[in-house]
């Protein structure tokens, strides 16, 4: 019998908690068990193992980004919902570093629960690019260039990579006034 309010949801946001606490120690079943008080094979009652553990981390991280993503951009158009989307993206990152690399995986055609909260963040980036005119592959085309901008910044910036005396939020000012002066450029080309 399952432990009393322990469920997927709960393992799995403590796997996440210790994975933010110690970021390079490896994550195993027993450390996630010995901190939630049960023994490890009780895990298996609510996740398939560490796949499964990792999997309902990945897809807890994606949601949750998602939906920092949406309320960001909620009411917001044009270079507005482009500034709020990346304060965001950004925040997010860095408040949750170590779980940031299990958002950027293209989602398993095969898993419904992962394609869904892939496309519920890439329906909020298409939303706020539609503001531009930017539609079907234009749209796609602009979503990588956003999406890749965003994310080599902050996957420097978790990683450590700037170092330089130069102020980070002037630099990551500058990154999101060039990407929308280049989104607002994006249909005439």
């Amino acid at each position: 019998m399952p432990r009393a309010g322990l469920t997927e949801d709960t393992v799995v946001a403590r796997a996440a908690e210790l994975l933010e606490g110690s970021p390079t120690a490896e994550l195993t079943l027993a450390a996630v068990a010995e901190s939630l008080g049960v023994k490890t094979p009780s895990l298996y009652k609510h996740v398939d193992g560490l796949p499964g553990l990792r999997r309902g981390m990945m897809i807890r991280a994606k949601r949750s980004l998602g939906a920092a993503l949406a309320r960001a951009t909620m009411g917001r158009s044009r270079d507005d919902a482009v500034q709020s989307l990346a304060a965001a993206y950004r925040q997010w990152a860095l408040e949750n570093p170590a779980q940031y690399g299990l958002t950027v995986s293209a989602p398993d055609p095969s898993d419904d629960a992962d394609r869904a909260a892939s496309e519920a963040a890439l329906e909020v980036l298409l939303a706020v690019l539609a503001g531009y005119d930017l539609r079907g592959d234009h749209a796609i085309d602009a979503a990588r260039f956003l999406r890749s901008a965003l994310h080599g910044f902050v996957s420097l910036e978790t990683s450590g990579a700037f170092r330089l005396s130069a102020d980070l939020e002037r630099s990551y000012t500058k990154l999101i006034e060039s990407a929308v002066v280049s989104l607002s450029k994006w249909s005439q080309s």
